[in-house]
């Protein structure tokens, strides 16, 4: 036992605790022991934790019974003294296998998920507000109702970017779908939800806001392949890439005894991408509740800018220890690649935007994948 009476997992360099508790009070109901755990934290997608908790014996039952419920506990993986992640439990599947060996399958949403599960019951109208403040007022939103109050503190700064936005109760909006389309929007911002230790003992959730990005860290990770780069991918996927656009809104028709037809944006065309060879490839987005004209020009622009290059998210297996840690989301790293396809060494900066941890087993090394935005 440690502290906090947290029961450690035994790997060959260091320990991973996981820590079941009370979801709105943060009390810690146990620590429990867990196979095949794994973990995941991205910029711009909700991150996940899976694992298999054992049920060798009665006692042990009893303790998973009281502190595994799904909807009302909260997770956090400490590695070391450092919160490493933290989200809610949502499922639990109880399983037997042949000889009669159970085990609790458990799989949790970071805290962002939370916001998805949250829906806007009132209306908000603001002119001029700057769209880092309108993300705080969701939030605050979320937790001003009983039992909403998850303790997640909001980042301060302003992005200098104002926004008009008009959101109807009647259209049930979640507070995430919210958050993403105002982040989406033309000069947006990126958020995520971090777990961390604010002191010794207090865990701690942060609205994180970067305008246009987040960043994190102050110098550059240096990364080498052949060395601590132990593989990697890069793929280039050109199936999502547009060169024209136009996005569709709300119907702007209210006689029912007329044809319903859309707010539409003009079509966009990416000229000088096609006059320097790109074939013309149509591209199209929907905002179904966006009912005013710039707004829904803004999202076009911003989706053609997204589109107009095949996608890549590369990514690099690491492995974990020193300067490599979740922390590394949002910082910067240079990548130094020599090999038959980079015979004169790949050399460039890249920014992490998701990281998928896998701690130690039987033969397999404390490996993470990176996974790197193109500049």
């Amino acid at each position: 036992m440690t502290r906090e009476g947290a029961y450690v997992i035994p790997t060959p360099s260091t320990a991973y605790r996981l820590l079941l508790c009370d979801l709105m009070t943060d009390r810690l109901v146990d620590s429990l022991p867990v196979q095949g755990l794994s973990l995941d934290d991205y910029i711009g997608k909700t991150g996940s934790m899976r694992g298999t908790v054992p049920i060798p014996n009665a006692r042990l039952a009893a303790r998973a019974r009281q502190a595994l419920t799904p909807g009302r506990t909260g997770v956090w993986v400490e590695r070391g003294p450092d919160i490493w992640w933290g989200g809610i439990l949502w499922t639990l599947n109880l399983s037997s296998d042949a000889r009669g060996f159970l085990g609790a399958e458990i799989q949790a949403g970071g805290w962002e998920s939370y916001l998805y599960r949250r829906l806007l019951h009132d209306d908000y109208a603001v002119t001029g507000r700057d769209q880092l403040d309108i993300a705080r007022d969701l939030l605050a939103y979320a937790q001003s109702a009983p039992g909403g109050d998850l303790g997640i503190v909001a980042d301060p700064g302003l992005s200098g970017v104002l926004r008009d936005r008009a959101y109807s109760r009647y259209d049930l909006h979640t507070i995430g779908d919210l958050l993403d389309e105002l982040a989406a929007a033309e000069d947006g911002f990126e958020w995520r939800i971090a777990s961390y230790r604010a002191d010794d003992r207090t865990r701690a959730r942060r609205l994180q806001l970067g305008y246009p990005v987040l960043h994190t860290g102050a110098a550059d990770v240096v990364l080498d392949h052949p060395g601590p780069v132990l593989s990697y991918a890069w793929p280039m996927d050109a199936t999502e890439m547009a060169t024209t656009w136009q996005t569709r809104g709300a119907s702007i028709n209210r006689n029912q005894t007329e044809d319903s037809v859309p707010l539409t944006s003009p079509l966009l065309v990416a000229e000088q991408d096609i006059a320097t060879g790109w074939p013309r490839l149509d591209g199209t987005s929907d905002y179904t509740t966006v009912e005013d004209q710039s707004i829904l020009d803004g999202h076009a622009r911003a989706d053609l800018a997204a589109s107009r290059r095949p996608g890549q998210i590369p990514e690099i297996e690491v492995l974990l220890g020193g300067v490599v840690s979740p922390a590394l989301v949002g910082a910067t790293v240079r990548v130094r690649i020599r090999d038959l396809w980079h015979p004169d060494t790949l050399s460039a900066r890249y920014r992490v935007v998701g990281m998928s941890v896998s701690p130690p087993e039987r033969g397999r090394p404390e490996t993470a994948k990176l996974y790197l935005e193109v500049p």
